[in-house]
């Protein structure tokens, strides 16, 4: 198997295991620091992708600009109070979270 295929079943599984999820359920995550923002800009399976791939080049760009950070605490509680859903995925050790429609 190519490099090229196992890129693309690692992209597929990740884009298998994103989901809408009410952010109250993601609190805990928050509450231990596991929860990474990603902005709307950026495609969610991209950004799990080169996490998985320990892409850090790439990913330290998007946090330089910050489009890729560390859920604030303002954002944890705008989504606490609206009762938001958001996008996530698990990328071991973390859980990537996206607003929806913002």
């Amino acid at each position: 198997m190519t490099d090229a295929n196992l890129q693309e079943i690692t992209r597929t599984k990740v884009n298998m295991e994103t989901s809408r999820i009410a952010w109250k359920e993601l609190e805990r995550f928050f509450a231990s620091g596991a929860a990474v923002f990603v902005s709307p800009e950026l495609d969610l399976v991209e950004v799990g992708f080169q996490i998985s791939q320990d892409n850090m080049a790439l990913v330290s760009q998007w946090m330089a600009i910050g489009q890729v950070g560390n859920v604030t605490d303002e954002q944890a509680l705008a989504w606490h109070e609206a009762d938001a859903e958001v996008w996530a995925v698990v990328i071991s050790p973390y859980v990537l979270v996206q607003p929806i429609g913002n």
